[in-house]
């Protein structure tokens, strides 16, 4: 599949991309960011290893590393204040009609956001997946959106620092240039491993708790 083969060689076909569409090329990622955050049926879009493989590209002089953060910040607050008011909107109605979530579950996620609301917002920009639902859930637990996209600017912020930062000052070592598809396989391992650790946490306890 395309989606997989532009995950694993994304910096290939940024290089393309840049190559065949010049400045478009900054649309293209604000496309592919904004629908990664913003609609929360699209979590599989590269993140990390997208924002990675841009700071690598504007190290020699393809984008200019000033415009492509405040793209991909615009893309990400933008995407993020959408997706929270589809579950502001329309989140506790598909639940209530559908009953894909029982609703006591959607009582605890807004005791949760009360209480931890903002570091989870943070926190989540940095997991694939997680950051896709997280502001869904957000609106959905009824998180006031001042409080909401205050918290999701500072995650945004130092999500783009970070992976835009790193893909710039490392993206073009010779030996990570030359090992780059393990590098996004380490990249990609690194973003899930905090899903990974909570759902091994998750089952150990629940097991205990069945054998006690």
């Amino acid at each position: 599949m395309f989606i997989i083969d532009f995950i694993l060689h994304v910096d290939q076909h940024l290089a393309e991309f840049v190559a065949n569409y010049g400045l478009w090329i900054y649309g293209i990622l604000f496309l592919i960011v904004f629908v990664e955050t913003g609609l929360v049926v699209m979590p599989f879009l590269p993140g990390d290893s997208l924002l990675f493989a841009a700071g690598a590209l504007a190290a020699i002089g393809k984008m200019d590393p000033f415009i492509l953060g405040l793209v991909i910040f615009c893309a990400a607050a933008l995407g993020d204040t959408s997706n929270y008011h589809i579950g502001k909107y329309l989140g506790r109605g598909i639940i209530q009609k559908y009953r894909i979530i029982n609703l006591s579950y959607l009582h605890e996620t807004e005791a949760y956001f009360a209480k931890h609301g903002g570091k989870t917002v943070i926190f989540a920009r940095f997991i694939p997946i997680i950051r896709t639902f997280s502001p869904f859930v957000s609106g959905m637990g009824a998180m006031p959106f001042g409080r909401f996209i205050s918290f999701s600017m500072i995650g945004s912020l130092s999500w783009i620092i970070s992976f835009v930062g790193l893909g710039y000052f490392f993206g073009q070592i010779p030996t990570v240039k030359q090992n780059f598809t393990l590098v996004i396989f380490g990249i990609i391992g690194v973003s899930f491993a905090p899903i990974v650790y909570h759902a091994v946490k998750a089952k150990l306890a629940k097991n205990k708790q069945a054998a006690s």
